[in-house]
């Protein structure tokens, strides 16, 4: 140990202060030599003493130094030892991995918290599986993970530490081109910061409205007697229902009420799947009709004002899509419950008077219309728009249809327009010159759609300040936002059904040709699949109002005759479909050397439901590199929440979805997926 310390040099200011003695002896040396030269005596004097001052700083520095560096010796391996106790009692889990992510060392606290030995050299991956090769500090040598283990919550923040420049001052290997580095692994524990902040989210409030689907006409249902009984049952059940989740419900109107929760509670309604609508549905007393209930939440805000906005557009999109569902809107996305039961028909027709006055109004106080309907538009779409264009034209205004492409099977129905003798080459335009038209002094009126994707074009809804939308879907969460006038109503089977209506509270100076009745009149007709579905007493209504306007029913059978390829291609569709479940039937049709397959699919879907036990039929068409769904059912099934699942929408009993980027074996098996999971979920009873 005597050599090692004897090689051991000192410097820096250690060194300085014990050569200092040494330069001040030789300063007195100078000094001394000086005095010679004034008196030799005096310089005698002092040489003796220069001689016995050199004598003791040479023996100071002889015994002192060994000593000083014993000293320094001792006390650089006790701090190294008190920092590595320092380390192992670390408060804060800590350890070192090597560059692959293998554990080389721990502290006591991290030994605690894996309950793991001293000696525990596996992957770090090995206790925290989120903690991947891919998660370790990359080129900007810092990491971090937060990952959970035995039900705490950690922060891992992990740090390079280069080995290069330690090992470049070894005698023993050379460090030029070693890229090797260990890392240092701290686990910080938030258990206690995540509960405080879970419980002030679970404490947020959140805004509800719950509005009575049906309140006038299940009181009609009921004798007058017992008229206010059944409000009182109905108040009864809502106040007990949001009371049980510690919540308040203030009834602000007969039919309407406010609710405010906290938003823990509202994870609990929506884990029971909001069985308040069931529960309402319960309340009978002699009532012919069954109460039905609209919920709408909003939650997740910045204020309680955005709450309240949030619980507004939740109900309104709950109303919208037919009413016995709850709606919950956050700032990110929007989830649906319920929604089970067909919307009730209106049996009055105030509100479309009401919004046939607001459309008059709306038109005349423009110079031109333009009339748009959905991409790929059907009879109902094209029909619709016939309608609002002899509304328009009624009114004197300059009216447009946009329309870019016509198949094969619509091509008949449009032929019938133009053979009407007012018609004009200058009414179809395509989106390029209905683009050229808008302006200020133009009314968009969408007709057959709310969804602003999925319109003829898209760009006109951003260049028209008034726009009017009048559709029969079910609303999504993309919607026509910015309308001026809008008329959405579920319950009716066709867009032509409302707007037919509509043309009866125009004016008494509305004269509709035959050639245009038989296009509104085709509209209803294959929406309702020959008046078999979603078919009510006002679809009746309408269709007599058409028929006294001239339409056809023969000249309108005759427009939708399929050729033999089709037919034969729905037939297969149908001989090849799969019950799936012993509930659902699904097939695939051909698109090959058919013009219009994805009307074929729709129709084959439609067929299916004839077989005795299907529920709900699914029929997938290969067409445009997409993946077209058409499902269809008759009351059991809502295939409109199916499809919203799958991207899509639509009806209660029919809607579709496109999938991009799949094979027809993808989408069936997507299809088959998406019932699996909502049967799973209690969405879907398959009996």
């Amino acid at each position: 140990m005597a050599p090692l310390k004897n090689n051991i040099k000192l410097k820096g200011r250690l060194k300085r202060y014990l050569k200092t003695s040494l330069y001040l002896g030789f300063l007195l040396a100078a000094v001394n030599a000086v005095i010679y030269l004034l008196s030799i005596p005096a310089g005698l004097v002092l040489s003796c003493f220069l001689i016995l001052y050199f004598g003791v700083v040479s023996f100071l520095q002889f015994y002192n130094r060994p000593v000083i560096v014993n000293e320094l010796v001792s006390f650089a391996t006790q701090y190294g030892q008190i920092q590595r106790v320092l380390l192992r009692e670390f408060e804060i889990p800590y350890a070192i991995l090597d560059d692959e992510g293998h554990i080389i060392w721990t502290n006591q606290a991290f030994e605690r918290v894996v309950h793991k030995d001293k000696g525990y050299r596996k992957s770090i991956t090995s206790l925290f599986p989120s903690v991947t090769r891919e998660k370790l500090p990359g080129d900007t040598g810092v990491a971090e993970v937060d990952l959970t283990f035995e039900n705490n919550f950690y922060t891992a923040k992990m740090r390079k530490i280069s080995l290069r420049e330690m090992l470049s001052s070894s005698d023993i290997v050379s460090a030029e081109s070693y890229q090797g580095f260990l890392i240092a692994f701290y686990l910080f524990d938030e258990t206690a910061l995540r509960i405080a902040l879970q419980e002030v989210e679970d404490q947020s409030l959140a805004v509800g409205m719950i509005y009575l689907d049906n309140y006038d006409e299940a009181l009609e249902s009921v004798e007058e007697v017992r008229r206010s009984l059944l409000v009182a049952l109905i108040d009864r059940k809502v106040n007990k229902y949001i009371a049980a989740q510690d919540g308040i419900c203030k009834k602000i109107e007969k039919d309407k009420y406010m609710i405010v929760l906290r938003k823990k509670a509202t994870e609990a309604l929506k884990e029971s799947k909001f069985d308040l609508l069931e529960e309402v549905k319960t309340v009978n007393i002699g009532n012919e009709m069954a109460v039905t209930v609209s919920i709408g939440v909003g939650l997740g805000g910045l204020s309680y004002a955005q709450n309240y906005e949030f619980a507004r557009n939740a109900i309104d999109l709950a109303l919208g899509r037919g009413g016995d569902q709850a709606v919950v809107k956050t700032p990110e996305n929007v989830m649906y419950y319920g929604g089970k039961s067909q919307q009730i028909e209106k049996n009055t027709r105030v509100k479309a008077r009401v919004k046939a006055q607001a459309l008059r109004e709306i038109i005349s106080s423009k110079e031109r219309v333009l009339i748009m309907g959905h991409r790929i538009p059907d009879a109902d779409s094209f029909g619709s728009a016939v309608g609002i264009y002899r509304i328009a034209a009624t009114l004197g205004r300059n009216a447009y249809i946009v329309l870019n492409e016509v198949d094969a099977t619509m091509q008949p129905v449009v032929d019938l327009f133009k053979s009407h003798e007012e018609y004009s080459d200058g009414i179809l335009i395509n989106s390029q010159q209905a683009i050229e038209l808008a302006g200020s002094n133009t009314v968009l009126v969408v007709v057959d759609v709310n969804k602003p994707s999925i319109t003829e074009c898209p760009e006109l809804l951003r260049l028209c300040k008034t726009i009017v939308v009048l559709d029969h879907h079910r609303q999504g969460t993309e919607v026509i936002e910015n309308a001026t006038l809008s008329y959405v109503e579920a319950y009716a089977s066709s867009a032509c059904e409302m707007v037919s209506e509509i043309l009866q509270y125009i004016g008494q100076s509305i004269r509709i040709s035959s050639e245009e009745a038989d296009c509104m009149y085709s509209g209803i007709m294959i929406d309702t699949d020959n008046f078999m579905t979603k078919t009510g007493v006002r679809t009746f209504e309408a269709a007599a109002f058409l028929r006294r306007n001239g339409a056809n029913v023969t000249r309108v059978r005759k427009l939708f005759r399929e050729d033999a390829t089709e037919y034969k291609a729905k037939a297969d569709a149908v001989s090849q479909a799969e019950i799936y479940k012993h509930a659902f039937a699904i097939s695939t049709c051909s698109s090959e050397d058919i013009q219009s397959p994805t009307i074929v699919g729709a129709q084959a879907a439609n067929e299916l439901l004839n077989i005795k036990g299907v529920k709900a039929s699914f029929v997938l068409t290969e067409y445009q590199n997409k993946i077209f769904v058409s499902a269809r059912s008759i009351d059991e099934v809502n295939v409109q929440v199916i499809m919203e699942r799958m991207g899509g929408g639509g009806h209660l009993n029919a809607a579709g979805c496109q999938l991009s980027g799949a094979s027809i074996f993808e989408g069936i098996g997507a299809v088959k997926g998406t019932l699996d999971k909502m049967i799973a979920e209690g969405d879907l009873i398959v009996e």
